[in-house]
């Protein structure tokens, strides 16, 4: 029985313990491909498959940066897990909640992000966020929102196999 008490996302944390998405960073090609295929077929230089725990995210795939974590007090993909729908920043330096943030004045100078929730198909919760990045302003075509929800659905298939 769950205990009322708890919020959602101590739920998620511990679902995410419950699949040992935090166990490995190993690279899984399972997921790296679907990264890869972001960068290439929606012409960005970086794509990721987030972890978040409580302090940190945790790049399950990464294609793009060096890093395998970073804060998640700067975290774009902490916006884009608590988001019902696609999470979109078209320019960075023009949203007050990212002009600011590290990643976009200083190194990888992201001005672009968009995120999409990844669900626990056996709780509902999020648990992970697929996410693309630029280093300039864009927008998405229909086309490309198409592309990117085809491979967050893919993603979230194998993530929950």
């Amino acid at each position: 029985m769950t205990n009322t008490n708890q919020t959602t996302e101590d739920l998620s944390l511990q679902r995410i313990q419950e699949m040992g998405l935090l166990d490995s960073f190993e690279p899984e090609e399972r997921f790296d491909k679907l990264t890869r295929e972001a960068v290439t077929k929606l012409n960005v230089p970086i794509s990721t498959l987030t972890i978040l725990d409580s302090k940190n995210e945790h790049y399950k795939s990464c294609q793009g940066l060096n890093e395998v974590e970073g804060p998640r007090a700067i975290s774009f993909c902490a916006h884009a897990l608590l988001s019902k729908d696609l999470f979109v920043i078209s320019d960075c330096l023009k949203d007050s909640r990212f002009a600011e943030n590290p990643m976009v004045i200083g190194s990888p100078f992201i001005r672009f992000y968009a995120g999409m929730a990844i669900y626990d198909n056996k709780t509902k919760l999020p648990i992970a966020v697929f996410c693309i990045k630029d280093r300039k302003p864009r927008e998405l075509t229909a086309l490309e929102i198409a592309d990117f929800l085809d491979i967050a659905s893919r993603i979230e298939e194998e993530i929950n196999k």
